[in-house]
């Protein structure tokens, strides 16, 4: 498209002034993406992912107490048994085989109520032990195969409809987008949204609105820019409107004061506020527990108390609203089955996963599970994978999201059903 000189100097200055201010924003302000208008369906649950990056320790979280293989390989960091005499912590049962680690305590009323399950022996098919490798693969929703570079979360969205747009589709809490969120449709990322406007800096946040305002004026839908410049106005607009009124959970709940649980907070403020969010991602680090793991204390006791604290408040927080949310907690891989000379686990294979959501069927635990003897162990050393994760990925997508193109989000994989929805 040919240009006059005044209006390529137009452009180049628009683009240098937008440039400059970008360059001097926080590395969580938004990366946007965006996809056509679609279709909106209302039946649609909003989807939060919670990764647990460095290898969650499975069989500590959900406790095979039954299976004397696990107190024969792990002397000094099995959790005791929940009969064990004379100890103030132990396993809280959930089926008569698998209980809780008493550092996730606060979850077991939900797991009675049959709003929360945990799935085990579950994974990626992959046998890799790299945290990067193994978190890439489960992030695209591969099976380590493919040179895919968007998000299984993402693709999800591509392949839903809708009837209007929104920035705020899918929500990353961070410092950037999770790879699960990379792709297609719209996503944001963000620190807080409190933070987002810029921390304040109303100087900067006028540089860089007018610089957008003056892409977007230029040449409308001509200019490569065009899109990004307009949706990230829309997306600060949006967040000064919700920002405007301060934000009151539930009555009686309160929030942890962790990153983690200020996420889940802000994704309930989110969801209440009724702007078109789909689908929030956020992290939750510090798993790799090769040294002073600890069984009923330390490092891992202090993850799981984070983890379950924030969850519980984010399912108060949602009262009857849960039945339209789906929470979905996942991690690279598992540890192995023995402990080390560190008092600690090393990468391992199978994992578990839990899903929250009230509108469960399936028991407390689900697992085609083989057992801990020897014999069984992956390389005989890992607990064996014996469902894959894009099974349960899948059933959400289905059930829930009503999303029935899970081939096309999965690249060709044939989910087997699970039955934790019905």
């Amino acid at each position: 498209m040919p240009f006059s000189r005044r209006k390529l100097l137009t452009r180049a200055g628009i683009v240098s002034g937008l440039m400059a201010a970008t360059a001097m924003l926080p590395r969580w302000f938004p990366r946007l993406a965006f996809a056509p208008d679609q279709q909106e369906d209302a039946t649609r649950d909003v989807l939060v992912v919670v990764f647990l990056r460095g290898g969650a320790d499975a069989l500590s979280m959900i406790v095979p107490h039954a299976d004397e293989h696990y107190y024969q390989m792990r002397p000094r960091l099995a959790i005791p048994r929940p009969d064990a005499p004379q100890v103030d912590a132990r396993v809280l049962d959930l089926d008569g085989y698998f209980g809780l680690h008493p550092a996730l305590a606060s979850l077991h009323p939900i797991f009675q109520q049959k709003r929360m399950t945990a799935i085990h022996a579950v994974g990626s098919p992959h046998e890799t032990r790299s945290h990067f490798e193994a978190m890439d693969y489960m992030e695209r929703g591969t099976d380590g195969t493919g040179g895919l570079s968007s998000g299984w979360v993402a693709r999800h969205l591509a392949t839903l409809s809708r009837d209007s747009d929104t920035p705020l589709r899918g929500v990353g809490w961070g410092v950037s987008v999770q790879q699960g969120l990379l792709g297609i449709p719209s996503v944001v990322a963000m620190k807080s949204i409190t933070d987002f406007h810029l921390q304040g800096n109303e100087k900067l946040a006028q540089t860089l609105m007018g610089s957008l305002s003056d892409i977007y004026k230029l040449e409308g839908e001509q200019h490569p820019l065009y899109h990004s410049a307009n949706s990230t106005l829309e997306a600060i607009q949006l967040i000064d409107r919700i920002r405007a009124t301060p934000y009151r959970p539930s009555a009686g709940v309160v929030y942890p004061s962790t990153d983690f649980a200020s996420a889940l907070q802000q994704t309930a403020m989110l969801i209440k506020a009724q702007v078109g969010l789909e689908a929030s991602y956020m992290d939750l680090g510090g798993w790799d527990t090769h040294a002073e793991q600890g069984a009923t204390e330390g490092r891992q006791a202090d993850l799981m108390r984070e983890l379950a604290g924030g969850l519980v408040a984010f399912h108060a927080d949602m009262g009857n609203l849960m039945e339209r949310v789906t929470v979905v907690v996942m991690s690279e891989f598992g540890r192995r089955v023995a402990e080390n000379e560190s008092l600690g686990t090393d990468h391992g294979h199978g994992g578990m996963m839990l899903v929250m959501n009230d509108k469960l069927v399936t028991p407390m635990v689900t697992a085609r599970w083989a057992g801990l003897a020897p014999e069984v162990l992956y390389r005989g050393e890992d607990l064996p994978t014996t469902t894959d994760y894009r099974d349960v990925l899948s059933e959400v997508l289905q059930k829930r999201l009503n999303n029935q193109f899970t081939e096309e989000v999965f690249m060709g994989y044939q989910a087997q059903p699970l039955g934790i929805f019905g």
